[in-house]
């Protein structure tokens, strides 16, 4: 029998409107009449992932008909954001979609604002993992991501006079039509207990606790549907996950304890650790999830090819930073104590199988265990940690290292607390250690790892960051992506090597004016969303100064602050001055327990309330801190910015993303040498990009110094202006002394810098005026910059993981 609305359906109703409205309709339960955007969303996901099914499958048994090696990449985080734009762009559906939507009367762009953004990660680490998944599917590769499928993820931002909220994020409320449950991939995960010995000599680890971990799958699509990817999150169970008997007995919270710590391990990404509980639960998440992929991966590597031995022949594994380290006493857990294998040779399976990226050189972000949570958590591991230990140590000493060199290689820091040091262990027990930008590799050497570095001489490489250009140009700014095509061809849209041949169209009036448009079209689509989320006017024509990162001391975003306050001072005290219209935009999330980064996160708003109240600036200057940071806001916000600010102290940010997506969008970077800041200004050129600052070397040599920041600040006027108006309470009437703690930091300590760096800064910044004013000089830097940045794409920075590292290339 024929459905009614199926019957309405126009003769000419294309094919793809059609399979929608039948989803809608046995999928989802409403017809066209009834249905709401949020109906709507799911019918066309829905319809879309049919197609992304089937090339999955044909992906998973075309590696296993070949006996591929995979790639297995383990990330705490990964900030994969809204998943149909990139779905449909990856497929060549976009057009098509569209069509057979509005043939319904439902408009594309209206339906892509309703999908969440996954709550999978927070900042750079965890969208460098996104982008690194999509160009191993573009690049036609076998390969796994593995994480925590997190129900609330971080937080959801909210400001509340100019403070920062934290909120739940419950993107899971209404379901995730991309997740698949794999009920049949699930691990048994253990905590505490002890070891035990039997008659035979070997091992056994009895947890006194277990959790199950179910895996959860999401396809991941290549650039034109090349291959189809997994990213497996893990979910956790409570074995049993009520106790009728406490239930019974009126014991009702009793009862569902093992399901709530269950529970607790996949709510919220980075619980705080300020307390002895949240490290706990931080461990606890990492072996967590660990274990599970470390298990899946070597169950699926006994299933296809039989021997364990040959593992490193089949897969790569990548631990993301430190938070998976502890993998590496898992795989030696398992291959000796399930596996049966003797120490020596698990250990040098274990090494040839793993890789360790490292992601910064901040000591504090080195995660390290107070030795004794790790020994009741994880007891075997412990065992395994010592033994390892005794191995690189004993090698150390036949090499000739001092008692100076061994302290630091050692897995286990003897300096007050004893710790466990996850980097350290990341590292003797992964054949390839990189950085992830050429000035961090080479700090690496020279700082946190000089000691395992002459150890392992060989180990260190550099894999340079990149982004992938799918989403963070093709899909973020379709107007200019559909003006360099019409400059110069369709071949950049496999190749981003090829934007280079933008560049002689810098030197094109007509062009230069056709670019000046759409970028104008994105600030001006930026202005309408911040105007309907935050109340805010914003003048388009001016220059849209940005800075939009996870906030932190060492990326400065006080710096930036302090110089918008003392240029607020000199618009009003100049006002004949010929000053450059600016709009400062902030965003980004502060650590829950972090302090100093919340006060800054205060700071940017309450100046923003006094300089957007005073009519003496007659709108030259506007600031606004954006709430929420996440993908979709980025996808608004990188098109539309003229000015990117990469402003951390130098050596201190391992290579940075966002001054990338920033500069492929035409942004002009105002930075310090630090991370990929280098090699953004090798490929624009110098005359393309504003650098301003001490260098790592000069910070080091400052620092060794015995650096005095009053001496910085009795040598800037318009520094100690600034800092007199915001210690003082100018912007805080509400309370004065709000500020004095952190203006006394920069006082008395300024680890970071800033003071050293402030006038420096500033002259800069008025650089950056005088460019402003000379629009085609200008706009032709910033198609430069366009042009300059196509290495940059995460498809080269994989090719190269892929050949140096995993050897799947």
């Amino acid at each position: 029998m024929t459905q009614p609305a199926l019957a309405a359906v126009a003769p000419t109703t294309p094919p793809l409107a059609e399979a929608i409205l039948d989803t809608l309709i046995h999928r989802i339960g409403k017809d066209a009449q009834a249905a709401l955007p949020h109906d709507w969303l799911a019918a066309t996901i829905l319809t879309v992932r049919n197609d992304i099914i089937e090339r999955w499958m044909a992906s998973s048994k075309q590696a296993h008909a070949a006996g591929a090696k995979r790639v297995y990449y383990l990330s705490l985080e990964f900030l994969i954001g809204r998943l149909l734009r990139d779905a449909m762009a990856n497929l060549s559906r976009t057009d098509e979609v569209r069509e057979a939507l509005a043939s319904l009367g439902v408009n594309l762009a209206d339906l892509e604002g309703e999908e969440p953004d996954a709550a999978l990660g927070n900042g750079g680490l965890g969208r460098l993992a996104a982008c690194f998944m999509e160009s191993l599917a573009s690049l036609d590769l076998p390969a796994y991501g593995y994480g925590i499928r997190y129900v609330n993820g971080m937080f959801r931002q909210r400001i509340d006079n100019g403070w920062q909220v934290e909120l739940p994020e419950t993107w899971l409320r209404h379901g995730n039509p991309w997740e698949f449950e794999r009920r049949e991939s699930n691990y048994r995960i253990g905590f505490g207990g002890e070891v035990v010995g039997d008659e035979n000599g070997d091992i056994h680890w009895m947890p006194d606790e277990s959790v199950e971990a179910v895996a959860v799958d999401t396809p991941v699509i290549g650039w034109r549907g090349a291959r189809v990817n997994t990213l497996r999150l893990w979910t956790a169970r409570a074995r049993d996950p009520i106790r009728l008997d406490r239930f019974n007995a009126g014991d009702h919270e009793g009862a569902l304890a093992a399901s709530v710590r269950a529970d607790t391990l996949v709510r919220v990404l980075y619980p705080a650790d300020s307390t002895p509980a949240g490290q706990e639960l931080r461990l606890r998440q990492e072996y967590f999830f660990s274990s599970a992929s470390i298990q899946d991966i070597v169950r699926r590597h006994v299933q296809y090819f039989g021997d364990i031995r040959t593992l490193p022949d089949k897969a790569a594994i990548q631990l993301n930073d430190t938070h998976p380290a502890v993998s590496v006493a898992e795989l030696m857990r398992i291959l000796v104590d399930d596996h049966a294998l003797d120490f020596d040779g698990a250990w040098e399976i274990t090494r040839a199988t793993f890789g360790y990226t490292n992601h910064t050189l901040l000591p504090e972000a080195l995660e390290s265990w107070p030795l004794p949570l790790f020994e009741r958590l994880l007891p075997r591991h412990m065992q395994l940690v010592y033994a390892i230990n005794a191995k690189i140590l004993r090698e150390a000493r036949a090499q000739g290292q001092d008692d100076g060199a061994i302290a630091a290689i050692s897995l286990i820091d003897e300096g007050g607390e004893r710790r466990v040091r996850m980097a350290n262990l990341a590292f003797a027990g992964s054949h390839s250690v990189n950085g992830v930008a050429a000035l961090h590799t080479d700090l690496m050497k020279q700082t946190v790892f000089a000691d395992l570095h002459r150890l392992y001489p060989d180990r260190i490489n550099n894999k340079t960051n990149g982004i992938t250009p799918r989403r963070w140009l093709f899909e973020s700014n379709p107007g200019l992506t559909s003006l360099i095509r019409e400059a110069i061809g369709d071949a950049f849209l496999d190749d981003a090597t090829k934007l280079a041949d933008l560049k002689p169209f810098a030197a094109d009036a007509a062009f230069r004016e056709k670019f000046e448009a759409v970028k104008r079209a994105n600030k001006v689509r930026l202005s309408q969303h911040l105007r309907e989320v935050m109340g805010v006017r914003l003048d388009p024509d001016a220059m849209f100064d940005v800075q939009v990162k996870r906030i932190h001391e060492y990326k400065r975003q006080l710096l930036n602050i302090l110089e918008t306050v003392a240029l607020y001072d000199q618009i009003r005290s100049n006002p004949d001055k010929d000053w450059t219209p600016r709009v400062k935009l902030f965003a980004g999330k502060a650590a829950s327990s972090y302090h100093n980064a919340k006060l800054i996160i205060k700071l940017a708003n309450d100046v923003a309330r006094r300089i957007n109240a005073d009519p003496a600036v007659r709108g030259l200057l506007r600031v606004a801190f954006v709430p929420n940071y996440n993908v979709s806001l980025a996808e608004l916000i990188m098109p539309a910015a003229d000015l990117s600010e990469q402003i951390s102290t130098a050596g201190m940010e391992a290579s940075g993303t966002g001054n990338m997506k920033l500069a492929l969008n035409g942004a002009l970077t105002i930075g310090t040498l630090d991370g990929a800041n280098v090699e953004i200004r090798d490929h624009v050129g110098a005359d393309d990009i504003v650098i301003f600052g001490l260098t790592a070397e000069e910070v080091a040599e400052k620092r060794a110094a015995g650096y005095n920041p009053r001496e910085a600040i009795a040598a800037s006027r318009e520094l100690q202006q600034a800092l007199s108006a915001i210690k003082g309470g100018v912007f805080s009437h509400d309370d004065p002394g709000r500020y004095a703690g952190l203006i006394d930091g920069l006082e008395n300590s300024d680890w970071f810098l800033c003071c050293a760096d402030f006038d420096s800064y500033a002259q800069a910044q008025r650089q950056v005026d005088a460019r402003w004013t000379d629009r085609a000089g200008w706009n032709a830097s910033a198609i430069r910059n366009v042009g300059g940045v196509g290495w940059f794409s995460s498809d080269r920075t994989i090719g190269e993981y892929a050949r140096d590292i995993w050897k799947v290339m």
